[in-house]
């Protein structure tokens, strides 16, 4: 069995440093989400100056796992979607072939 190579690397999230061992193909995946997180933060702290460090890191939190949560949400519907894209492009098929659409 071949084991996943693992990396090191060093995070810094605000004026936090966080190493981790991460799977090498995902360093990119890690590195992004870690821009991602110190961009919201810069964003609430701009906007809530009087706020903790400790708010703020809450306001990020929770943006992210409404992002999650959305994102989920539409890759569920996202076969749906493409169903009822199917099935509509058949109706106006049929209705074209039996010229009862212009």
């Amino acid at each position: 069995m071949e084991q996943t190579r693992k990396q090191h690397i060093t995070l810094q999230l605000d004026a936090h440093h966080i190493s981790l061992n991460v799977v090498a193909d995902k360093e990119v995946l890690y590195r992004n989400a870690a821009e991602q997180i110190n961009e919201r933060y810069r964003h609430y702290r701009k906007m809530l100056p009087t706020h903790s460090a400790e708010q703020i890191w809450v306001f990020v939190a929770l943006e992210m796992a409404v992002n999650l949560q959305a994102d989920a949400h539409a890759h569920r519907l996202q076969p749906i979607d493409e169903k009822i894209q199917e099935l509509n492009q058949l109706i106006l098929n049929t209705l074209q072939n039996n010229k009862l659409l212009d």
